[in-house]
């Protein structure tokens, strides 16, 4: 059974340690603050190219997700992010309870907030059904998300805060292209119905080239 885990393990480090290697944003290995890369382990390496990969198709994750998802150990885990971050590859943000982390330079503030509410379940799947019926009302909303209507009223008052959300005439998303945008691009990092989301992507897309005028 431990073999299984550990190889589970490799592949899994494996498969991202490729994504990391081949984006171009998101560095490969170097020197950093606390040395030269190059004297480190060779599993070493390859599992800070893994957390690279990884935050690079789903940048906001947080600590616990990036742990998990590549089975990784706490203490591991704590290590290699504290290099990434110091050599410059990765940057964090806290978000409430959490530190969400995303490469160096890729985002905006606004990006980062937005991708932060976009990892919970109940608020992105209340900005997903917004921009696919922008009149949909609060009620409404909760029945298609299954929850209640004061969980999607709490949802509303924190992407509000965010400056995501507007509430003074029923529920409108503040920059929707933005939203979609980043919904789209890591559509799968999301789950299924942002992965439905985009394959519908160009029905929620407008332009007004007048609109520059």
């Amino acid at each position: 059974m431990t073999d299984d885990v550990d190889e589970r393990k490799r592949r899994t480090l494996r498969r991202f340690a490729a994504i990391g290697a081949a984006a171009p944003f998101v560095g490969s290995a170097r020197a950093d603050d606390d040395g030269d890369d190059s004297s480190d382990p060779p599993a070493d390496n390859e599992t800070r190219e893994a957390i690279r990969g990884y935050v690079a198709t789903t940048p906001g994750a947080h600590f616990s997700k990036i742990r998990d998802d590549l089975r990784l150990g706490t203490g591991e885990t704590q290590y290699h992010l504290r290099r990434l971050v110091s050599a410059g590859d990765l940057e964090s943000a806290k978000d409430g309870d959490y530190r969400r982390f995303y490469p160096t330079g890729r985002f905006d503030d606004v990006d980062k907030r937005a991708l932060g509410y976009l990892r919970r379940e109940t608020p992105r799947r209340l900005l997903v059904h917004l921009l696919r019926d922008p009149s949909a009302t609060g009620t409404e909303i909760a029945a298609a998300v299954g929850v209640s209507r004061p969980t999607i009223s709490a949802a509303a008052a924190d992407l509000e805060a965010a400056g995501l959300l507007d509430r003074e005439d029923g529920y409108v998303v503040r920059e929707p292209e933005r939203l979609v945008v980043l919904i789209v691009r890591y559509a799968d990092s999301f789950g299924p119905e942002a992965r439905a989301f985009a394959d519908d992507a160009a029905d929620h897309l407008r332009y007004d080239p007048g609109a520059d005028e």
